[in-house]
């Protein structure tokens, strides 16, 4: 089965706000074996969204509409479907009853309910109202003869909280009803160390051999790149077999750049590194303002193996509290070689820690100069045996240089974990 999202709101398109919705209901729908073919993104105009309705009908057979749905002025889905699948306007008791629930025992809100809140209660006679235990709007399925075959419109509230519990607890349960879906098995690998067209080439025959219901897709970001195979099929075990089988041949050919073979961030990886190792971390920050520490710390149990961090944007700080010389700084700079690794040597130090993890650079965009301009960016990681550094020299903007450097400081210091020699990342 295809599907479509299509996304409702003029603050999407002047970006506003970002659209999780779709990513999440893609990633659902994937569990399922649906198959989202297209997104698409609309405003609050009527005419944009009937074009959208009849486009997506034309090109899949569910389409899921989210936005639209609140009770203001400019939320127009819900009459607009009402016109367009020719149904009439009538107060379901059960939302009713609900809303009133929302405002007295929930919002309590005692005093009588906005008119503006009670019409959410109005829902078209043509459609099956999916019960919103989240919030006041419900949500509606539709379904119309279009093209010669029998499409299914479900309209979802934008309120990503809402959203996720009506699709999980009342739209997947009645498409496993109805239908029985092919399975998706994904396999993903991730690598560092070389460029996606690098890795394309060494996958050449690899990729021209893979059979018709398997694909490869290459998913490159901040100095690594994803390697996902997807199958589809029918029979589970088989098609597992087959996708992992093919996984490890496709592994074996890059396993010196292989840093994971699991779809996992690199702070994951660092911690179950540490985990096996016994060892704990601590980083010493300076153009990351504690982003490395952040990443680390964004995974559950990180307790265990990070002590802390210093973030030591200035001089100052870099002297007073990671001990690093005056004289260091008045020779090399803040941006060095030196600079970084003693900065390791005082994480280590005064964080009483097994590895440290260190930055200074200029993430922009102003403060480079002739010699070190923008994008220069020196990083150390080691122990109290070893301190490797790496010099980086970005192109992208400040949030972006920030967050690779992010990326390539904890790509180094699994390397110094594992003892691996050279200083490719």
């Amino acid at each position: 089965m295809n599907a479509s999202i299509i996304t409702i709101g003029d603050e999407l398109l002047i970006g506003q706000t970002i659209d999780t919705n779709s990513a999440f209901i893609a990633q659902e729908f994937n569990k399922l074996g649906i198959w989202v073919k297209r997104r698409v993104a609309v405003g609050d105009v009527a005419a944009d969204i009937e074009a959208a309705l009849d486009e997506e009908s034309r090109q899949s057979q569910l389409v899921i509409l989210t936005g639209g749905l609140g009770p203001t002025a400019d939320d127009i889905t819900k009459p607009l479907l009402n016109n367009y699948f020719g149904g009439k306007m009538v107060v379901d008791p059960n939302v009713a009853l609900h809303i009133e629930y929302l405002f007295k025992k929930v919002y309590n809100r005692p005093s009588p309910i906005a008119e503006r809140n009670r019409k959410q209660a109005e829902v078209p006679d043509v459609a099956k109202v999916l019960h919103n235990a989240r919030g006041s709007a419900p949500g509606m399925w539709f379904e119309k003869n279009t093209g010669g075959k029998n499409v299914i419109f479900v309209s979802l509230p934008g309120v990503p909280y809402e959203m996720k519990g009506l699709l999980t607890e009342e739209v997947i349960p009645r498409l496993l009803k109805h239908f029985k879906f092919p399975f998706i098995v994904h396999r993903t690998a991730f690598t560092a160390g070389m460029g996606e067209s690098m890795v394309a080439e060494r996958l050449l025959d690899f990729e021209a051999a893979l059979p018709r219901n398997i694909s490869l897709a290459y998913l490159p970001s901040f100095g690594m790149v994803k390697l996902r195979l997807t199958g589809q099929g029918h029979k589970e075990q088989q098609l597992t077999d087959t996708i992992n089988l093919l996984f490890g041949q496709m592994t074996a050919l890059l396993e010196d750049i292989v840093v994971s073979k699991e779809d996992e961030p690199i702070e994951k990886v660092i911690g179950r590194l540490l985990t096996q190792q016994q060892k704990t971390v601590a980083t010493a920050e300076s153009c990351t303002g504690g982003n490395v520490a952040h990443w680390i710390t964004r995974i559950p149990g990180s307790s265990d193996y990070f002590k802390g961090s210093i973030v030591a944007y200035s001089n100052h700080i870099k002297e007073q509290l990671l001990a690093v010389s005056p004289e260091t700084l008045r020779l090399q700079g803040a941006v060095s070689s030196e600079t970084v690794e003693a900065m390791v040597k005082g994480a280590l130090q005064q964080l009483d820690t097994d590895y440290a993890v260190a930055t200074s650079g200029i993430a922009g965009p102003g403060g480079g100069s002739a010699l070190k301009p923008v994008g220069t960016i020196w990083i150390a990681a080691g122990n109290r045996d070893k301190i490797v550094t790496k010099l980086l020299q970005l192109r992208f903007d400040r949030e972006q240089n920030i967050e690779v450097t992010t990326m390539q400081a904890l790509l180094l210091l699994r390397r110094v974990m594992l003892g691996l020699e050279d200083n490719r990342l």
